[in-house]
C-alpha cells in the first residue's frame, strides 16, 4: 500500500502544480496518468468519477479524493487530496506575495494578461478529452446541444435544465 501512496503523491502534486485555469483544466492530464499510464482506472470509471464531482458541491479537483480512494482506500483519498491540494496552495501563498509587491511591474501585467487565454485553452482541451471518453449517441449529442441553447438564451436555473436532460435520458434508456 506504501507504494500506492507514493504514486499518488507522485502524480497528484505534479499535477497540482500544473492547476493554471483551475481543477478543470487538470483533466486531459489527469485522464492520461490515471487511466493510460498506471491504469487504476478504465476510462469509462474515470468519467463517472468527474460526472460525480460535478454533481456534488465543491470544487471539480475533489476528483482526487475519489481516485485515491479506489486506488488506496480512505489513506489514498486522504493522501491524494493534501497531495493535489498543498503545494499549489503553498505555490499560491507565496507567489501572491510576490506578487502584491510587484503588481506594477510590467512583466506582471503581461503575465496576467497571459493567463486567461491559457485557461481558457486547457478547460477546453478537457473539455476534448471528456467528449472522446464519452459515447457518442445521438441523443447524448442533442441533449447537449439543446441544453447549451436553453442554457445561453435563457436565464433558466442549471439545475432545472440538468434535472430535464437527465430525465429524458432515463426516460429513452426504458423504451
Amino acid at each position: 500500500m506504501m507504494h500506492q501512496l507514493l504514486a499518488l503523491v507522485q502524480v497528484f502534486a505534479s499535477l497540482s502544480l500544473l492547476a493554471v485555469g483551475g481543477g478543470n483544466a487538470l483533466i486531459p492530464d489527469m485522464q492520461r496518468v490515471v487511466v493510460d499510464q498506471n491504469h487504476w482506472l478504465s476510462a469509462r470509471a474515470f468519467l463517472d468519477l468527474f460526472a460525480i464531482t460535478r454533481a456534488t458541491p465543491g470544487p471539480g479537483s475533489t476528483i482526487v479524493l475519489l481516485i485515491g480512494q479506489k486506488v488506496a482506500g480512505l489513506p489514498g483519498a486522504f493522501i491524494g487530496g493534501l497531495a493535489m491540494f498543498l503545494p499549489s496552495s503553498l505555490l499560491v501563498f507565496i507567489l501572491s506575495r510576490v506578487w502584491h509587491r510587484t503588481r506594477q511591474s510590467k512583466l506582471v501585467k503581461i503575465i496576467e494578461h497571459a493567463l486567461g487565454p491559457i485557461a481558457i485553452g486547457l478547460v477546453f482541451a478537457s473539455a476534448m478529452v471528456l467528449i472522446e471518453t464519452t459515447e457518442h449517441h445521438f441523443l447524448a449529442w442533442s441533449i447537449t446541444l439543446i441544453a447549451t441553447v436553453v442554457l445561453t438564451l435563457t436565464e433558466l436555473n442549471p439545475l432545472i435544465i440538468l434535472a430535464a436532460g437527465a430525465s429524458v435520458a432515463v426516460m429513452a434508456s426504458l423504451i
